[in-house]
This record gives structure tokens, sequence and C-alpha cells, in this order.
């Protein structure tokens, strides 16, 4: 099977890397009367397949408890035994599933970890990497490790404790190795050279469940005889551990003094470029894990190794520490903070307190000032809280107790918690959960919008904590502290009197006099695992999206005159369509984001020219959409600017604007509109003697959209690519057009009412009205207001296509005089001579020529 598989990465033209096996420590430790056989034979088997494929790095990916070495039961024996194979010159790497425990962490206060504060500790994590169980110490028996008595992991006798220590890749990969028999290092060494060859993590991961770094590779499924919880896990759902996880490792192995530099082959010990993260799942999120009817194994991704739907998640602390820095307080403390930030909804003018609010309320975290420092402290409980004794609280009083306590009647709480937040599984759309009293038969309803997007169980979660939270706020406490003491400050916890309190406020007056309110920290623990809900919409692949790039003349006024527009349009529009754009056709940068599909069709029936500015009555213009919908507009709506649309052949240039007033569905998706308005936007110049049928059309609306387009990209041509959010511009959906845009909103009008008339030396006057592009609607001007920035107008002569004259004015008339008109052979040629005048523009040139014969 190796090998068919081997020939068939050749027939495909070679692959990077090819893995001989994995993980089969039941046959690789299994001793032979001349070491271990399995070992030899997938030797063999690693210089077959390099012949097979002689650019690729050959491996064989080793369990986290294979790799290092085999150290028999009950014995004192260490046999490096795959020494020979990591050494043999077909292998070019030695590869690790590793699933190395990052922890020990237990419930309580009390456990020998327990001062790091809490499992989510990145640095306590990192410290376990190359540290903890497995290089430090070890259980000698499942006793051992329920009381926690460590072992430490020595080598008294050779001073080469990393030969016992799993989690050494250093000591193991920059050492000789010689095995142990019977406690005696042999005198001869294996085959291994040190430093010889990068390792590779083939696979790490750990699962998103309650103290999942304890035994990274558990994980839980009913119909696996393999199916664990990790050592002292709740089994309830911790997406943080898994992120914090990989940070961990990817911190650790960041450091260059933890991943030296080899002097053999020049690269890191570890090669973290090859780490590939356990597991990426190719089935669509949400829809795995959701749709249960499709995929059975779906309850298993709350709590599995999946990274899909928690990749982009971001950890508490960054995002707090972001909104900080953003707002001109860099240096905070967030070290206190364990929490995952799915998506928060920021507004454009809101302060960092109204940022940081809805992620306090729904994490439970405090903001405390120490020593002038902003310091967030989480109400889940650190390590190390102090046990007060009521008998030694100092007295503020002769006659006055010691501890005052308070509980808030029950009238003046909720009893019914409503909380609306954004859908983490179904595009982010508007979900609410509730959480009720059950002994409350009337409860007051308080109600609270999160702008955050969460898991429904998860606000589900927070929901319930908010109430039962409010029922523990109801007792507070206020007591003084002796000046022993006086370190304790705001958002700090104590335990006092049977129960634990947060100091909300304190007052120095000789005696710290402290404020409390009752909390339990159990209330802020990981919550339940998979939701069942509804399963989201059924899954839509991405489909191909038509773009119809429109350079259009100004027509509000309020767009920018050399920027095009863009319609994007779908028979069916499943998601938001980007559009990039480059000089070349790579390196794309992207330049607008589409929401919604743009009403394009394509004409059934030609449409005939027509004056502008009158209605046109001719015979209905036929049109097929891809999708939406068109309606018909009294005639003073559409004299105000309603039913505008373009129609052109698709491509940038030439596009006709007209507004129709009747719209008639005839069959699906086709219309019939009649009572037009031709050449609107000054478009009448560019009309054709007829559109024929199969001319694309568009409605302009706001899904035509503008980009930010610069003057000086004007006539250059760019590539522009877009397809549906989320793809990448190399997928099929994808498509590609390389055009380049004149800016017809720059272009001048075409005059109006030419006229020809004799003047009495035999010359013909040519006259003109001038008009504009810019604010020329206002009928109590004398005169409509100049669009550009100078008045000039181009004249020409022609004859057959053949420029005989040209000339340019600063006045809507010009003479061909009877001299101009010899010279021109005005009365030789056999056709008509043509007289065309357009209106010049600095910046675009002329626009459309408008035109009068002269025959001989």
């Amino acid at each position: 099977m190796i090998l068919h598989y081997a020939h068939l990465c050749a027939v495909a033209g070679g692959v990077e890397a090819f893995c001989i096996g994995t993980e089969m420590r039941g046959l690789t430790t299994v001793m032979g009367a001349a070491g271990f056989p399995a070992v030899d034979r997938l030797r063999q088997l690693a210089a077959e397949v390099k012949a097979i494929l002689p650019q690729a790095t050959i491996t064989y990916a080793a369990d986290w408890t294979e790799y290092h070495g085999h150290q028999p039961p009950g014995t004192e024996d260490k046999h490096f035994h795959l020494d020979p194979l990591w050494a043999d010159p077909a292998i070019g790497a030695v590869a690790i599933d590793n699933y190395m425990p990052l922890s020990d962490w237990r419930e309580g206060e009390d456990h020998a970890d327990a001062h790091w504060g809490s499992i989510h500790n990145l640095d306590y994590l990192t410290a376990n990497v190359a540290g903890g169980e497995g290089h430090d110490w070890f259980y000698p028996s499942d006793e051992a490790r329920a009381a926690q008595r460590r072992v430490p992991i020595t080598d008294e006798a050779e001073q080469e404790p990393w030969v016992w220590r799993v989690k050494d890749l250093r000591g193991w990969w920059e050492n000789e190795h010689r095995n142990r028999i019977g406690g005696i290092r042999q005198s001869t060494p294996t085959p291994w050279v040190p430093r010889s060859k990068p390792i590779w993590f083939t696979e790490i991961g750990c699962a998103a469940i309650d103290k999942g770094t304890n035994e990274p590779n558990k994980f839980l499924d009913p119909k696996s005889s393999e199916s664990a919880l990790p050592r002292h896990s709740s089994g309830l759902r911790d997406d943080l551990i898994q992120i914090n996880y990989f940070r961990a490792i990817y911190r650790h192995f960041a450091d260059p003094a933890a991943n030296p530099v080899s002097d053999v082959y020049g690269g890191r010990m570890v090669d973290m470029d090859m780490a590939h993260a356990w597991a990426w799942d190719a089935r669509p999120w949400p829809h795995f894990p959701l749709d249960r009817d499709r995929w059975a194994d779906g309850a298993n991704h709350a709590r599995g190794h999946w990274l899909n739907g928690r990749a982009s998640a971001r950890p508490l602390a960054s995002v707090v520490r972001a909104i900080c820095r953003d707002s001109g307080l860099p240096d905070v403390d967030v070290s206190g903070l364990h929490g995952v930030v799915r998506g928060l909804v920021l507004s454009d003018t809101g302060t960092a307190r109204e940022a940081l609010q809805p992620l306090m309320l729904a994490h439970g975290f405090d903001a405390v000032e120490r020593e002038g420092r902003l310091c967030f402290r989480s109400r889940r409980g650190l390590a190390a809280v102090p046990k007060l004794d009521p008998d030694r609280l100092a007295l503020t009083e002769a006659d006055a107790p010691a501890l005052e306590r308070c509980r808030a009647p029950q009238a003046e709480l909720a009893g019914r918690v409503h909380l609306t937040f954004l859908d983490a599984e179904r595009d982010h759309a508007a979900a609410a959960a509730e959480a009720v009293l059950a002994d409350d038969p009337l409860p007051a309803l308080s109600r609270s919008e999160l702008p955050l997007v969460l898991l429904r169980e998860e606000g589900q979660a927070i929901a319930e904590r908010w109430l039962a939270e409010s029922r523990l706020a109801r007792d507070t406490a206020r007591f003084a502290l002796p000046p022993s003491l006086s370190y304790l400050g705001a958002g700090d916890l104590v335990r006092l009197d049977g129960a634990l309190w947060r100091i909300d406020r304190t007052e120095d007056r000789g005696l710290l006099s402290v404020e409390a309110t009752r909390v339990e920290p159990a209330l802020w623990r990981p919550f339940e695992g998979a939701a069942d809900g509804a399963p989201p919409p059924p899954a839509a692949p991405p489909v191909g999206v038509e773009a119809l790039f429109l350079d259009l003349p100004l027509m509000t006024g309020e767009e920018r005159p050399h920027a095009p527009h863009v319609a994007f349009a779908s028979a069916r529009w499943t998601r938001p369509v980007v559009l990039m754009a480059s000089d070349g056709d790579a390196d794309y940068a992207p330049v607008l984001t589409a929401r919604r599909a743009a009403v394009v069709g394509t004409t059934l029936t030609p449409l005939p020219a027509a004056r502008p500015g009158l209605w046109d009555r001719g015979p209905a213009l036929r049109v097929e959409l891809l999708r939406g919908t068109l309606s018909s507009a009294s005639p003073a709506r559409v004299l105000a600017g309603a039913n505008l649309a373009a129609i052109g052949p698709g491509t940038a240039e030439p596009w006709e604007l007209f507004q129709f007033a009747e719209a008639e569905l005839v069959a699906p998706n086709i219309y019939e509109l009649r009572l037009r308005l031709r050449g609107q936007a000054g478009t009448d110049g560019i009309m054709p003697r007829d559109w024929p049928a199969g001319s694309r059309f568009v409605l302009i609306d706001e899904a035509v959209m503008q980009w930010d387009f610069p003057p000086s990209l004007r006539e250059v041509l760019r590539h522009y690519r877009w397809g549906p959010q989320g793809q990448l511009p190399s997928d099929p959906s994808w498509g590609h057009r390389a055009i380049a845009f004149r800016g017809i909103g720059l272009r001048p009008w075409a005059v109006a009412h030419l006229r020809l008339t004799a003047v009495p030396d035999g010359g013909l006057r040519l006259s003109w009205i001038r008009r504009t592009r810019i604010d020329g609607d206002s009928w109590t001007p004398p005169e409509v207001p100049m669009g550009e920035d100078r008045e000039a107008y181009l004249v020409r002569v022609m004859r057959e296509g053949v420029l005989l004259r040209e000339a340019t004015v600063t006045t809507p008339a010009w003479i061909w005089t009877a001299a101009m008109q010899a010279a021109d052979g005005a009365a030789e040629g056999p056709g008509p001579v043509v007289l065309s005048v357009a209106q010049l523009s600095d910046r675009f040139g002329p626009g459309p020529f408008r035109s009068v014969e002269v025959r001989p």
C-alpha cells in the first residue's frame, strides 16, 4: 500500500514529503534476536520509497512515546531502537506525533501547580513544553500521581538525564546515543549522528476540553474504544486551552535558546514550518458539526481536536490589550484574563470603556488601578486567595462589629435574564438566550444586548451565570484590615467567614476600610459542550459571479467622475463578493466588497434610437433578468430620478442611461419596459441607431458601486479579479479581466441645436448651444454652469472619413469661409462634407461630436 501511494505521488509530479508509516510502536518495540525487526523493515521501505520519490523528504511519524527509545517495563534498559531508522540516509527528518502533556492541573487551590494561578497561564504551559512531567519529574505509579508525589528524573551514574526525559528534544538531538542494558551505558554509540537531521511535528494538537493539556492525545468519541477524558477533566468545553496549547508550543520553539541551529544542515532543531496541527476537517463549517443528519460525528466537534470554527478566535487578553493600546494605554496588565473572543462589534466613535464593557460583562472581569497601572482581574479567582480570620479583623470603633454583612431584598433582584448576541455558527444572525428562576412566579425581567459573537451555548451560560451571580451579589460585607494586609485592593479576592468575597472599594484611614461583594468562581468555569440547535441553512457552495464594469457619466453629481462602476450578478447569490485589483496578474489587493447582487439582465428585443428629452412610446423593450425584480414608477417619480438603467454591449463602454415608467412581468424573470426617457446624463451623444437584442441591461441602484480609483489610473490597463468572499482568487469561482477606464464622468456632453446658416461672403456659419455635465438642471440661471475649466470646442471638417480641417474655438460658433471651402475642395468631391463639433475638456479631451452634412 505504501509503495502504491508512492507511485501515485510520482505520477502526479512528486511531493515535498512522504511518511512511510505512523505510530506503529506496537511493532517497532518488538525485539528479536538481532534487534528490532520492524525497524529493519521500515528502513528497507524507506529506501524503496526514496528510489520512487528521490526529491521528497522521507520520514516515519513516530508516536511521542516512541521516537526517543524503548524502555521495557520492569527493567533498567533503554534501547534507542529507532536510531537505525533515523540515521538511515533515506530518512530526511525525525518526525514525531507530539502529544506531550503541558500541564498537571487539578481542581482547587492546594495542588502542586496552583501557584501558577490558572491552567490557561501561557507562561505555565510554555514552561512545560520542555519541563514538568516527562522532563523534570515523573510519577512512578498511579498512587503517586493521585498524591502528586513527583520523582525527579536524574542519571546520577552517567549524568545524562536526557536519556530518560521524553520531552528533552534538545538533549536527544544534540548528543550521541548509547543504549543502556541493565542500567549500564554501552561503549558503542548507535548510528545516530548528533544534530544531523531536523525534527518535524507531523501532529500537534489538543482537544478543546477542560484540562486538555493534561493529556493532549485524549478525545471523546462514544463509538471509539479509545474515547477518554484527559486526567482530572470535568469534560466541559474549553476553546482557550486549545488556543494556548498552540501558542505555548510555538512560543517555546521560537526561542533560539530552546531551538538551536544545526551546524550540519544549517536549520533549526525543530522545523516549525513543518509542524502540522491536528485537526483540520475538509467538511464545511458550520454545517459540520451542526448538520447531525449528514455527519453523525458532529457532536464530537465541541470538545474535540478540530480547529474548524475555532482558528479565528482570539484570546481575551490580546483583545483587551489591543483596545487599550488603540486608546493610548499601552502599559496594562492583562495577565489575569482568560477567555476567548469570537467576534466583537466596535463603533467608530466609541470609547475604550464602551468597547470593554461587553467583554467585562460576558467574561466576568474587572479593571482596577495598581501603582498607576491599569490591571484587569478575572472573577474566576486566582491561586493563593488570602484566608482572613474574622477574629483578627481590625476594629474601627469599640462598640462596632468587626464584620458587617448585608443582604439585599429579593424584590430588588431580577428573576429573569434575557440576553441577545450574534450567533457564531449562523452567519452572525441575531440570537437570544434566557434564564429564569424556577421558584419565582412573577420574575422581574432584565434585558441586555451584547455586541459579541457567541456560540448559543455560550450565550445561555452567560445568561444563567448572570442570574446566579446576581443572587450571590445580594450579599455584601464591610470590614477593616490591619496595615499588614494593606497590599490588598479593589479586585482582589479574600476568603472570610466561610465565603469568597471580591473587594470592590477600599479606603485608607490608618486601617484599610473594605467594601466587598460575595462571589463564587465556580460560576465562571467553562460552559457545557455542543448545543442541540437547528442546523444552519443547507450548505451553498460558491458559484461563479458575473462582473459588469461600467464607465459611466455623472448621474446624481455625487459620484467620483473619474472612477468606474461595477455590478456583480449571479443566479444564486450565496455570499459577499470581493473585487481585487493589481497592476499585473499578481499581488492583488482588495478594493471593494459587494454584499448584494445587482439587477442584471439581457435584452430579448432591439431598442431603436429615440429623441432624448421626450417620452419614448415605441415598442416595449423585453429584458430577461438573471435575478431580482423590476417595478413600475409614476412619470413624476421617473422625472425625479427613479428607475434609472444602463444598456450597452457589456464592455466598460459605451453605456446609454435611460429610465422607464412601466415594467410588466410577462414570464418568469422576463419584463417588458415601456414609457422610457432615453439618452439620460448626456449619453444621447453615444446612442446608436439601435441596441440589438442580446445587449446587457443593468438597473442603477445601490448595488452598482464605485471603488477607490485614483485619477492617475485613468487609461492604465489593470487586472481585476472577483469572486465569493472566503475563496482564494485561484478558485474556479473567481473571474478575471484586464481593463483600462477612461473616466466617462469627466467627458463633456454633446452640444445641442447644431445649425448651419449662410453668411453674405459665401461662407457657412456653424453654431450650437453648450451643455454642461454639472448642475445643469436648474431653470433659474441665464446660462448653465461651465462644467469644464474653460470653454473650448473642437470643429472638424471631414469627407468620407478623411480629415480636411480642424479648428479649436472658444465661442459656440465657427465660420467656414468661402476660401476655406475652396481649399478643402468642398465642391469637388463625390460625397458630402461633414462638419462636426464637440466640447473640449482639459482632463478628458473632446466629448461626443454632433454633425451636419454639406452637399456640393
